[in-house]
Formats: C-alpha cells, sequence, structure tokens
C-alpha cells in the first residue's frame, strides 16, 4: 500500500513510519518541522529513516537512504495548492494525519497557529481525500476532547462538546469535519483519541520528557495542581500497534466514520509517576507545587473497551517498563555528540 503519513518529523509520525517500513508499504512523509519544540530532534528523528537534514528543501521530494520505500517532503498542511499537488502526483491507498499543531498550554498563547494547522490544514487533507479518493484516512483526534468529564473511564459515547482548551475544541472540530465528509463525500475516516503518549523519541514539551529531563539534571520539577493529577500514560509501541490494527479496517455504513480512545486504560497518579521516574533513574526529584494551569485536566482515562472487541486491542507495556526504556534512550540519545 502506499500511505502518506503527516507529521512525520514527530514522536507518533515517525513511530508509525518506521513500522509501516518495516512492514513493507511504500510511505510518503510530510511534516512542515515547525520550531514548536526543538527541530533538532526532528531532524533526529528524519536521520534514524535516512532522510538527511541537508537534503530536504521546501515541498521536494526527499529519498531515504536506507529505506527505498521512504520519501519525505516538508511541507505545510495548509498549504492549500503544496497539498493538491502532492495528492495529484502520488495517489494514496491510505492517508495518517498525524501533522498539526500541538499542546494544550500553547494554545492560549498561540490560538491562530491551531485555527490555521488543526483546522485549515485539516480541511485541505479532507479536500484532497475527496479529489484524489483514497481507502482509508485516519487521523488524531485527543482525549482532550473530553474535557472536565465527571466520570471515568472515558468512552466514545460519551459527551464532547465541553472542550477546556482551544486545542481541544480543534480536535473535536476534526472529527465534526471528518464525519460531515464522510456523510458528503463517503470518505471512510476513523478518529483515533490518543492518551497522553510517551517513549523513545518522545515530544519535549509533554510531562514524561520534562521530568525525565529535570531528575536527571537535579532541576526543579512543576508540579501542577500539588499532584493531584492522574495521566493515562500510554507507551508509543502501544499506539502504534493500535493505529496499526485500525489502518487497513476502514469504517462502514451510510456514514463511514468512527473514532476510537487509543490509551492504556490504567491512570497513573502523577506523583507515582515522578516516584517511577526517581526509580528508574536513581535521582531524587526536587518538586514546586503549583496550581493547576488553564486548559489542564485532572484525569484522563481511556475506556478502550470498543477497540478491544472491534480488534482485539490489548496495551503491554507497563509503567514501570515504558519509562525504563524511555530512559535507555534518553540517556543514549543525549550523550551522543551533537545532542546535546
Amino acid at each position: 500500500m502506499k500511505i502518506l503519513v503527516t507529521g512525520a518529523a514527530g514522536f507518533i509520525g515517525f513511530s508509525l513510519t518506521r513500522r509501516l517500513l518495516e512492514q513493507g508499504h511504500e510511505v510518503v512523509g510530510l511534516d512542515n518541522i515547525n520550531s514548536y519544540y526543538d527541530t533538532g530532534l526532528k531532524y533526529a528523528r528524519l536521520k534514524e529513516l535516512g532522510i538527511a537534514q541537508a537534503g530536504i528543501h521546501e515541498a521536494a521530494p526527499v529519498q531515504s537512504a536506507l529505506h527505498p520505500g521512504y520519501r519525505f517532503t516538508k511541507l505545510d498542511l495548509a498549504d492549500r495548492i503544496g497539498m493538491e499537488r502532492l495528492f495529484a502526483a502520488e495517489g494514496f491507498d491510505w492517508v495518517v494525519n498525524l501533522g498539526g499543531q500541538a499542546g494544550v498550554r500553547y494554545s492560549i498563547e498561540n490560538p491562530y497557529a491551531y485555527a490555521e494547522s488543526n483546522v485549515m490544514g485539516f480541511l485541505n487533507v479532507l479536500e484532497c481525500c475527496r479529489h484524489y479518493p483514497v481507502k482509508h484516512l485516519l487521523y488524531a483526534s485527543s482525549s482532550s476532547v473530553y474535557g472536565m468529564m465527571d466520570h471515568v473511564p472515558y468512552a466514545e459515547t460519551d459527551r464532547t462538546d465541553s472542550p477546556v482548551s482551544l486545542y481541544a475544541a480543534t480536535k473535536k472540530s476534526n472529527e465534526l469535519m471528518a464525519h460531515a465528509y464522510a456523510k458528503l463525500y463517503g470518505i471512510p475516516a476513523t478518529g483515533l483519541r490518543f492518551f497522553t503518549v510517551y517513549g523513545p523519541w518522545g515530544r519535549p514539551d509533554m510531562a514524561p520528557f520534562l521530568f525525565m529531563k529535570s531528575v536527571l539534571e537535579g532541576r526543579t520539577i512543576r508540579v501542577f495542581n500539588h499532584g493531584d493529577l492522574q495521566r493515562d500514560f500510554t507507551y508509543i509501541d502501544d499506539i502504534v500497534q493500535g493505529t496499526l490494527l485500525l489502518l487497513g479496517h476502514p469504517a462502514t455504513g451510510d456514514v463511514p466514520h468512527t473514532v476510537y480512545n487509543i490509551g492504556n486504560s490504567q491512570p497513573v497518579r502523577l506523583m507515582d509517576f515522578i516516584a517511577t521516574i526517581e526509580k528508574v533513574t536513581g535521582c531524587k526529584a526536587h518538586m514546586q507545587m503549583t496550581d493547576m494551569q488553564p486548559g489542564d485536566v485532572y484525569c484522563t482515562y481511556a475506556d478502550t473497551t470498543r477497540l478491544q472487541h472491534d480488534f482485539g486491542y490489548r496495551p503491554t507495556v507497563s509503567i514501570g517498563e515504558g519509562l525504563q526504556r524511555f530512559y535507555r534512550w534518553y540517556t543514549g540519545f543525549y550523550a551522543a555528540p551533537g545532542q546535546q
């Protein structure tokens, strides 16, 4: 199959692309490589799959030096003309849209980045899938769409019309837009509600990375809501496995659109998470207790019954094992020359 993966220089996009290449698929990666977080990490992910930074130019495909079936294009989802040209030239079978502007707190400071990337960019993806039909569109949603639910775990049937951040609102808008295009044009689409993904090559703006870095460097961790938070931390391999289970099974019916939770379904208290990092690293965490951040929620907890029933999804990596693997990657990666 020929697959477009947007956000291919990102955490999940890179990890999924690597697995797809291992399975023998032809993959075209797309990313605008913005500076929301360290671009050095994004280029390092690309290099891991044979895409050299020096060879990357705007809207010009780069052939991987390691994988004959992989090419990468630097392109912004909001570039309507560039996206149309890409779809017209490639003829994709499947599209996995993992691109877009991430981060809950950043959306409070930079709202327009989310409208441009997550709304207009996703509209471009949908329009391209409309005019250049694909067998299946998978797209990243988020656990943030559940907002401040008064019960757990979160099920796909729960209401998701009370977002507490603009980021969450844009992810909910993606689900509504995909549903509309599935109804109007028969585009098979599946939304993936990811729950707090972590692991090797992870995002440096997220708590697992920030906490690991701070603990190892002896820096103070800001612990929001005085530690009274829970997160359904989900290891990257379990996220990729769930995505792969869905990829070859497009939604059907009068409106071929559905959404699935992909999470570990075992929320961890923030203080227990920090204690596990201390155990893994052998270092003491220095903590500064602070109030709740705007846009945050108290608990995330995925009900994955639907994904288990339909495709046999079962996450296998515990928080202890996952953090141990992340620690080994982190210390190896940042010990390498040029990665300081």
